[in-house]
């Protein structure tokens, strides 16, 4: 069985799949720790294996994409020390079955880079992937399947977190689409301008995207905070909460493919 990691800033996704049905077993999404050692992790993947009917000793291989060096070296040490798999790290040196359409591949996220494979495999092309996380991501990906490019804006929780610890008397809110734009105290206000605001956003560079890859792109939400926006816009059309890790297993499935 495959295990693939999304390692990102705030958290990390474990993904459990039989590579020869494409199918995704088990998904657990912990938080990302830069200190963590091999040990720690391989401690916590016992302890999130156990909570289903596998084993750890059922993987026999490794792919992880992760936006956090010192995460990506304590995973693959993790793999190669108690797994004894050397994983594959995804980055654009790699045979992705796609070509990255801008200025330096080489910095384009394993995160992006996945989400372009599972995307166009899963919706076809042109298409538009929102990823809702610590930096809220647009990935345009070409009728091709190429990569194109896109945007990184700041997440909802940064922009929040940003908000109230420069601002006095403002403080922490639930994350939730309030009813109406028009707040009418502090706490609907905060969501007004925090949550409404990052939607708007959100479908305003959708708009701005969609006229300059000539309209009619598929996009799909993903990432921790994409509930709170997917049911709410039309501008979204598909929610694909593993979106990420079927990527990463596309991948695997093109760089080490089944025997015949």
């Amino acid at each position: 069985m495959l295990l693939a990691i999304n390692a990102n800033n705030t958290s990390s996704v474990f993904g459990l799949y039989d590579s020869s049905a494409d199918l995704l077993i088990r998904a657990w999404r912990v938080s990302t720790r830069r200190d963590r050692t091999p040990d720690e992790w391989f401690a916590l993947l016992v302890t999130l294996f156990r909570s289903s009917e596998h084993q750890i000793t059922d993987v026999d291989a490794v792919i992880v994409g992760s936006v956090v060096p010192s995460v990506t070296t304590w995973l693959r040490a993790m793999a190669m020390q108690r797994l004894s798999i050397e994983p594959i790290i995804v980055s654009a040196a790699l045979d992705l079955g796609f070509r990255a359409l801008v200025d330096q591949p080489e910095d384009v996220g394993p995160d992006r880079l996945a989400n372009t494979v599972a995307a166009f495999e899963r919706h076809g092309g042109p298409a538009i992937v929102v990823d809702f996380g610590t930096a809220t991501n647009f990935d345009v990906i070409s009728a091709d399947g190429d990569f194109l490019g896109g945007a990184i804006a700041p997440g909802l929780t940064v922009s929040l977190e940003a908000l109230t610890s420069r601002a006095a008397r403002l403080f922490s809110v639930d994350l939730v689409l309030p009813a109406r734009a028009v707040g009418t105290s502090t706490v609907t206000n905060i969501q007004s301008g925090t949550v409404l605001g990052h939607l708007a956003m959100v479908e305003g560079m959708l708009a701005r995207m969609q006229s300059e890859v000539g309209g009619g792109a598929t996009v799909i939400a993903t990432g921790g905070n994409a509930p709170i926006f997917a049911a709410n816009t039309a501008a979204i059309h598909h929610y694909a909460p593993d979106l990420t890790i079927d990527g990463l297993n596309l991948i695997y499935q093109r760089l080490v493919p089944m025997p015949e």
